[in-house]
């Protein structure tokens, strides 16, 4: 396993809020013009004709993007009233339940918590992913990218799930807990997982700031992040949101194993292995502590979740599995998956 590495490093940016980003289409040019006004004197765009936008397209993923960042650090010179606005909830509620019935519609799920828990946890004997790539066949330009998609998530990693604190007891609220106290560093600024993953961004060459790489990410990325900032800010969706939990916890060992072993033998620096070797440890623990504590305390309080549980797992995997076909397909053909170059 790599040496800790120092995480902050000297230069590293004040935290600020993120510039806004340039638009997708008249949804969001629309929406932005108005972030930029004071509410009261400017108004969001009708949120009618979100009904009819592409649920999975730049347009509303990016305005639901927009609206979702205003609950974390804002936009820099946008008032921070936006954030609980009337209208532009109103817009945002219309956002997400075009998002919503659509991975409703496409998305297949069911009640059996146990048996997609069980599948999490078993790696396919004939795998070929994302991370079977980059550990085999990946080049530095392919890790830098693959950086750049994960930062829009990394750079707030714990923080959407932070949300369900407050809606869970018990068992499931304390092993949560439990789990989110590491993501957080245990007590120590330094080794708080978005701070190691700015340290990664920098061992690659890449800009630590948050929502540096936004405007260069598609949908298909935005998509797997807005979906647990929309589950996390509604207690309705607190199973599913636990759901989104589980797959994030016990899914990613493996993953991150095969990601220490690309950073290694591309050389990508300290930081960056060390991020994933990191991961591979505590998600190992994490794993047994959602799966039998978070999921089942969950459900044994309150078994009708098991539906919404079941959802969010089925979603975030279907998400995800979008996000790796785009990557792959960008990368096979030998083109940026990315929506512009990196510096």
């Amino acid at each position: 396993m790599p040496e800790t590495p120092t995480p902050a490093r000297p230069g590293r940016r004040p935290v600020t809020a993120p510039v806004l980003p340039a638009p997708r289409g008249e949804l969001t040019a629309a929406l932005l013009e108005t972030l930029r006004g004071r509410p009261g004197a400017a108004r969001p765009p009708d949120p009618r004709p979100a009904g009819a936008a592409d649920p999975y397209g730049d347009d509303l993923q990016l305005a639901l993007h927009l609206c979702y960042e205003l609950h974390y650090r804002g936009w820099r010179d946008v008032p921070e009233d936006w954030e609980w606005d009337p209208a532009l909830l109103a817009l945002r509620q219309a956002l997400e339940r075009r998002f919503l019935a659509a991975l409703r519609a496409d998305v297949p799920h069911g009640t059996d918590v146990p048996a997609l828990l069980r599948e999490l946890v078993v790696e396919p004997a004939d795998g070929h992913g994302v991370t079977h790539f980059l550990r085999d066949e990946g080049r530095l330009w392919h890790l830098r990218e693959y950086a750049a998609h994960r930062s829009v998530y990394q750079l707030k990693e714990a923080d959407p799930h932070a949300w369900v604190i407050p809606r869970l007891t018990g068992r499931a609220k304390a092993a949560l807990v439990t789990v989110e106290y590491e993501e957080f560093g245990t007590g120590r600024a330094e080794q708080v997982h978005a701070e190691l993953y700015a340290a990664l961004l920098r061992d690659l060459g890449l800009d630590d700031t948050y929502g540096a790489h936004l405007d260069l990410v598609p949908a298909a990325t935005l998509a797997t992040v807005n979906l647990m900032s929309l589950l996390g800010l509604h207690r309705a969706r607190r199973g599913a949101l636990v759901g989104h939990f589980a797959v994030l916890e016990c899914d990613s060992s493996p993953a991150s194993r095969r990601l220490v072993e690309a950073m290694e033998r591309l050389g990508a620096g300290p930081a960056a292995a060390f991020f994933y070797a990191e991961h591979v440890e505590a998600d190992a623990v994490h794993e047994q502590l959602v799966r039998h504590e978070v999921v089942g305390g969950l459900l044994e309080q309150e078994p009708h979740l098991a539906a919404d549980v079941a959802f969010g797992i089925s979603a975030t995997r279907w998400l995800e599995q979008r996000l790796s076909a785009h990557l792959l397909g960008a990368w096979e053909r030998g083109t940026t998956s990315l929506r512009g170059p990196l510096p």
